[in-house]
């Protein structure tokens, strides 16, 4: 049986922008009830906001019960907020690395522990938003390669765990996105193109579970990137 979004209550962190609000447009518009938890609103009238700053990852279990009480229940969550915090690491600074590590990282784990018991509840789903970041790593990028590198880790200690109790974790493991308005690069993928897989695997059969989806741009640069986060264009 394959699993569809009518009815059904999803919190997306981060969905104001970028590919968040993506995601949160396209399961819109399968049906889904979606939730919004951030630090900026997301203005779209059909969504639910919560305020939350995941930079503090003791706020977040407090917000996710209001969601799961307001909503009257939770089906999925998709842990999208990131920090992409860039630099050199001899110059890179700690608040910087402290910053990556609890929006990427630690503030997945609160949201995590505090959606498990409402999910348990209607044998719900979790999608955690990696980055080819975290195994191919480039200059500039430790905070953001090291973080994404734990979630992927985190996403398979999920699915071993958690499995048991009705729960599935997908990792998306996308390569570069043009998440910013005046991004037009073919040599990267439209957030709506992402969001779609995060859909497809909210709503894939209900006896399956995707352990991970890995997204490429469809183009390869002529000339392969040197250096630095576009060496994620040419994978």
């Amino acid at each position: 049986m394959t699993v569809t979004g009518v009815g059904r209550t999803v919190l997306v962190t981060g969905a104001n922008r970028g590919t968040g609000r993506a995601v949160a447009e396209e399961l819109h518009a399968a049906g889904w009830r979606v939730w919004n938890l951030g630090r900026t609103p997301a203005e779209m009238p059909w969504i639910e906001n919560v305020h939350c700053d995941l930079r503090h990852p003791a706020d977040v279990a407090p917000a996710v019960r209001q969601v799961t009480e307001l909503a009257g229940g939770l089906d999925a969550v998709v842990a999208n907020g990131v920090e992409r915090a860039l630099g050199e690491l001899a110059t890179l600074p700690l608040e910087d690395w402290r910053a990556a590590v609890d929006i990427n990282l630690t503030s997945v784990i609160a949201l995590v522990q505090a959606a498990l018991p409402a999910l348990r509840a209607r044998g719900g789903r979790i999608v955690l938003m990696g980055s080819h970041a975290g195994t191919r790593f480039f200059e500039g990028g430790a905070a953001y390669c090291a973080t994404k590198a734990a979630l992927k880790a985190v996403a398979e200690v999920l699915l071993l765990e958690e499995r048991r109790n009705g729960v599935c974790t997908t990792l998306v493991s996308p390569g570069a996105i043009a998440n910013l308005p005046d991004d037009t690069s073919p040599l990267k993928m439209a957030t709506a193109s992402v969001a779609k897989a995060v859909l497809w695997v909210l709503q894939a059969p209900g006896d399956t579970v995707v352990g991970e989806v890995e997204l490429r741009p469809a183009r390869l640069p002529d000339q392969a990137p040197v250096t630095g986060l576009d060496r994620l264009q040419a994978v």
